[in-house]
């Protein structure tokens, strides 16, 4: 079977019967608070056609799980960002995000047998003594910031000493080269420039430390270096998927953790609660990526021409979908779809994805998570937040890049 071909021609003006709209989703304003648009864009139709763009916009909660699920139409392997790549050469290799069968299924499958939840359980035990040797000193520490003191301290270490990395030089290159990666999934804007600028050479440091000689002989990019000795994957793609999985188990997971923290924070009765009862707390981590969803959005490509909720898309049509957006879509959460509460069913949000380019880190994502969090839970009376959160600006990703506060202890 060949790899689904998207034509380039792809969708001009509006379908018929749908709304176009001069607003921009990349604007500052709008990332800042991306609410209100969503709202009005999901209210105006099925889609809507961004006039600025040229492309149409998809922000319900149906048409998005139908279109994420139907890799064979909504092809990846053209992009994930506004450039179609069948025409436009990438500016790296393409990866497992980029790819659509045959090509993904291997990078997939490998990808699923090194991230297996049964592996990730395994390593639990470790990530929960290093969380219990962080909340310590956290304890100790007086004023601190969630997000440079907690989310990225601890991941930073957990994540990369799993993956097999040398400890130095994460901080330093691993934030900034996912900011830099998952901005060319947005507009060339000059927020995109910002961050691309602000990831040079991070490429070559992350390259140079996937290569077989310089990981740990334990840790999971040498399970996918072995993997590739097996003949399951080209030894050209063991560095790349190592590459994947440094973004897969990293960046959104700060931001989860992130954005949980400061949410629980914000409302110290939902904290009680997982304060009274720590296994509440993959309720509260749920509800977290549902109501502020790490990653915002991305592109996918038409194969074929297609209908998907009425709107009628020719082939190689570029289209957007809001992830964000889905997570509140009334239609299906309710009247209380923009109200955090962690006592409701988030059973098949959208924040990790959905179908075969669903988030392979997921399953260590949340064994991080739940670590941290539930340690936290257990040994922390309360948060208190001494000054207003910093809003972390990005096309694509959405959390906070400072976010000062005091924990008091049990």
């Amino acid at each position: 079977m060949s790899s689904p071909d998207a034509t380039p021609h792809g969708a001009t003006e509006p379908a018929p019967g749908i709304s176009a709209i001069g607003d921009d989703p990349w604007s500052i304003p709008n990332l800042t608070d991306p609410y209100p648009l969503f709202e009005r864009m999901r209210d105006a139709g099925p889609a809507v056609w961004l006039e600025q763009y040229g492309v149409h916009a998809f922000t319900r909660f149906e048409s998005m799980r139908e279109l994420l699920v139907d890799h064979e139409t909504f092809i990846s392997s053209a992009g994930v960002g506004p450039t179609n790549l069948h025409i436009t050469p990438n500016w790296r290799p393409q990866g497992i995000l980029e790819s659509d069968p045959p090509r993904h299924t291997p990078m997939r499958t490998a990808m699923t047998t090194v991230i297996a939840p049964r592996k990730m359980r395994q390593l639990r035990p470790g990530f929960d003594a290093y969380a219990g040797e962080l909340t310590s000193a956290l304890l100790g520490a007086g004023p601190l910031d969630l997000v440079h003191d907690v989310a990225e301290e601890f991941t930073l270490r957990v994540f990369g000493d799993a993956v097999g990395i040398g400890r130095e030089g994460r901080r330093e290159n691993l934030l900034s080269h996912g900011a830099m990666n998952f901005s060319y999934f947005g507009p060339d804007n000059d927020l995109h420039r910002q961050h691309v600028e602000a990831g040079a050479g991070t490429p070559e440091w992350v390259l140079a430390n996937c290569e077989r000689s310089v990981l740990t002989p334990d840790g999971m990019g040498a399970q996918m270096w072995e993997l590739a000795d097996a003949g399951l994957i080209p030894p050209e793609q063991a560095t790349l998927l190592i590459r994947a999985m440094l973004s897969a188990g990293l960046d959104t997971t700060v931001f989860a953790i992130t954005n949980t923290l400061l949410l629980l924070a914000q409302h110290p009765e939902q904290w009680a609660k997982v304060h009274a009862d720590p296994s509440l707390m993959k309720f509260a981590i749920d509800e977290a990526l549902r109501y502020e969803s790490p990653f915002t959005s991305f592109f996918r490509t038409t194969s074929r021409d297609v209908e998907l909720d009425g709107v009628q898309l020719p082939a190689g049509s570029k289209l957007v979908v809001f992830l964000g957006a889905a997570n509140r879509d009334p239609r299906r959460w309710g009247d209380t779809a923009d109200r955090f509460d962690i006592d409701r069913d988030t059973g098949g949000q959208l924040a990790f994805g959905m179908g075969i380019h669903q988030c392979v880190g997921q399953p260590i994502s949340r064994q991080e998570s739940q670590a941290l969090l539930e340690e936290l839970a257990r040994r922390v009376e309360s948060i208190e937040l001494t000054s207003e959160p910093t809003l972390y600006l990005h096309n694509t990703l959405r959390s906070w890049s400072s976010v000062p506060a005091r924990l008091t202890a049990a």
